[in-house]
This record gives C-alpha cells, sequence and structure tokens, in this order.
C-alpha cells in the first residue's frame, strides 16, 4: 500500500498541483473540439509550471512550459475552410468502444508495474505520475481522430517520459543516464511531425480526422 499512502498523504493544494495535467488529459480525451483541447493544454502549461517533480533545471521546466504553450495554439487552430466535416458520431462510438478497454488496460498494466516496486513516497508518486501520463496519452491517441489535436498526446507522453527519467535518475548511482531536456527534445521532434502530418492531411487529404484514410476510393 505504499504507492496508496504516498497519495492520500498529500494535502489539497498538492493534490490539485499533481494532479492538473492527468485531469487535463482526461478532459481532452474524453470529450472533443478545439477550445476545449486548447484549455486542457494551457492547464497543462500551467501543471507543468508547477510539477517540482520533474526533477529538471529551471530551464528544461521553462521549455517545457514554452511547448505546451505551442501544444494550446496548435490544438486550437481552426480547421481549413474547405476540410471536409468530422466523421460522424457512430464512427467514433465504433472506435471508442475498441479504444477505450484497451486503452485502460494498459494503463493498469503500467499502474500495476509501479504499484510492485517499493519507492520513497516521492519517487512513488513521481513514477505512478509519469506512467499515468504516459498511459493518458495513448489513450488519447486511440480515442481521438483528429491528427493535429494530438500535440496534446505528444506532451503527455512526453512529460510522462520526463517523470519516469527522473525515477531513474534517482536510482542512477553510477550516473550515466539520460542528460536533462533530453525528453523535451525527443517530444519536440515528435511535435513538428505531427504538425507536419496534420498539415499534410488538410493540404492533400481535405481532412484532419485519420478515420477518413479508410474511406479511400478507386
Amino acid at each position: 500500500m505504499h504507492l496508496l499512502e504516498a497519495w492520500t498523504s498529500l494535502g489539497p493544494f498538492h493534490l490539485a498541483r499533481l494532479l492538473a495535467l492527468p485531469g487535463a488529459m482526461l478532459v481532452a480525451v474524453l470529450l472533443p473540439g478545439r477550445t476545449l483541447a486548447r484549455g486542457a493544454a494551457l492547464v497543462g502549461g500551467a501543471g507543468v509550471l508547477l510539477l517540482a517533480e520533474l526533477a529538471v533545471p529551471w530551464w528544461t521546466r521553462t521549455l517545457w512550459v514554452l511547448l505546451w504553450l505551442v501544444i494550446a495554439w496548435q490544438a486550437g487552430r481552426p480547421d481549413p475552410a474547405d476540410a471536409a466535416a468530422a466523421p460522424t458520431r457512430r464512427r467514433g462510438v465504433e472506435a471508442g468502444a475498441v479504444a477505450l478497454p484497451l486503452g485502460l488496460a494498459l494503463l493498469a498494466l503500467m499502474l500495476a508495474a509501479v504499484w510492485r516496486q517499493t519507492f520513497e513516497p516521492d519517487d512513488a508518486r513521481r513514477a505512478s505520475l509519469g506512467a499515468l501520463l504516459v498511459g493518458l496519452g495513448l489513450l488519447h491517441l486511440m480515442m481521438r481522430r483528429h491528427v493535429r489535436r494530438a500535440v496534446l498526446a505528444v506532451g503527455a507522453l512526453g512529460v510522462g517520459l520526463e517523470l519516469l527519467t527522473a525515477s531513474a535518475r534517482a536510482a542512477d548511482v553510477v550516473h550515466e543516464g539520460a542528460p536533462a531536456g533530453t525528453a523535451w527534445l525527443a517530444t519536440l521532434l515528435v511535435l513538428l511531425l505531427v504538425v507536419r502530418v496534420a498539415d499534410g492531411r488538410a493540404r492533400y487529404a481535405g481532412s484532419v480526422f485519420v478515420s477518413d484514410a479508410h474511406e479511400l476510393q478507386d
């Protein structure tokens, strides 16, 4: 019960500080819309600013905040005027019926792996929060079909990886782990690729929804 005690021992402020980004991501996973996606990214940026558990220098945390501001800008961009309309709600329900149980199962497996370890309270919270963000990022990729708003998932995966890296760094007695900023750089590169793919789909396929790829005709 070390993991449960590590969380229940926190006061309301620290719980809100730690759960701001996961809560925003959960809302973005379950509900569509660019305004909501932009709001979730802004909450994520504020959450990262207060997330001392990242255990990185101040400049790296500043870069994370700036990256989430870029995510908010991209996630809130309107679709082109000539873009195809969103796929029908029925297709979304069908995709969600498969993606939601699969994503929750992956999330449960990652949290169970953390649960089995013996951590100090700070490390337990850091590792479990990292696993939670990675799981929510994967769930967002499976649930939401808007390519440009996948930048939210990329951001959550990046912060989750940074937290897991911080946990590994704390146990690295030989100090041969990745330097600070590596996870941020990897996230930035993937973010640029996602934006490029979204722009390409909007320009050449006429839609930023990935489900339209299954509707191509000869």
